[in-house]
């Protein structure tokens, strides 16, 4: 998009170009929550004797959370490309930690460090955490379109696609102010990934009193 002498170079909370659109701020919500939640799981768990479940837990989980904060600043600046781009490492560690709870077969693999020639690839985990009700074809397009921005091939072309000020389409190098859609399809992507993380803390690091009403 072209700049103009009146758009800020760096914006802050109080004039970010998407400010008010109802997605954004319910994409702020689960990062509060994941941020208290995770401080406080942090401080009740601060124990040597992790489980491997656990250590790849403490591994994952903030690595995602910050990932999501990552894409929450790229959409407060404008760089929504570079905000999609990274929705693909966020699912990537929501989808291992939740494999993993699921699968503890395969915690060896993780233990032995996950290697690249061991470890199921992201479409493989997927198929094995929708198996019972979900559907192939939902992995297939949500695998396809993170791929396309992975690799840029033609169809990445959409998510950095703008309009000048004189009403002209082009691939914006820089801040894309002109696309609430696509801010909108980022945030709704990724609250559902963050909720995974959500959950999956409280999964591998039981609350204290959850603890004791087991006990």
């Amino acid at each position: 998009m072209e700049q103009t002498s009146e758009v800020p170079i760096i914006f802050t909370p109080d004039n970010e170009p998407y400010l008010g659109r109802g997605l954004l701020t319910a994409f702020d919500q689960p990062i509060v929550c994941c941020l208290e939640n995770n401080q406080e799981i942090a401080r009740t768990h601060a124990v040597a004797n992790k489980s491997v479940l656990q250590e790849a837990a403490c591994i994952l989980i903030p690595q995602g959370v910050s990932l999501a904060l990552s894409i929450r600043e790229l959409v407060r600046q404008g760089y929504l490309l570079g905000a999609k781009v990274l929705m693909r490492p966020l699912v990537e560690r929501a989808v291992t930690i939740m494999y993993l709870h699921q699968n503890p077969s395969e915690l060896a693999v993780w233990e032995r460090g996950w290697l690249w020639n061991e470890r199921p690839g992201l479409t493989r985990m997927l198929k094995a955490l929708v198996s019972q009700g979900g559907s192939p074809d939902v992995v297939r397009q949500m695998t396809a379109e993170l791929n396309s921005l992975t690799h840029g091939d033609p169809a990445s072309s959409y998510h950095n696609l703008t309009l000048s000020d004189q009403g002209g389409a082009g691939h914006a190098v820089s801040k894309n102010l002109s696309r609430p859609d696509i801010c909108d399809a980022i945030c709704a992507e990724a609250i559902p990934w963050l909720s995974v993380l959500l959950g999956m803390m409280h999964a591998t690091f039981p609350t204290i009193d959850q603890q004791e009403s087991v006990h």
